[in-house]
């Protein structure tokens, strides 16, 4: 649940940079993609920890 929030914010949030540069379609396109990825995989490592700690 948390990878998907974390892509959900990152597309948000890249979409919103690149539209605030000024970005054409395409370029808005792309930071959301890259932005969704990175967040997607902190994600990930976030509920990995997470549940690594629930089980100890």
């Amino acid at each position: 649940m948390i990878v998907i929030a974390g892509a959900v914010i990152g597309a948000l949030f890249g979409g919103f940079l690149a539209r605030k540069r000024k970005g054409r379609g395409l370029d808005i396109a792309q930071y959301a993609v890259v932005y969704a990825m990175i967040f997607a995989v902190i994600g990930l490592f976030i509920t990995l920890f997470v549940h690594r700690a629930a089980i100890m």
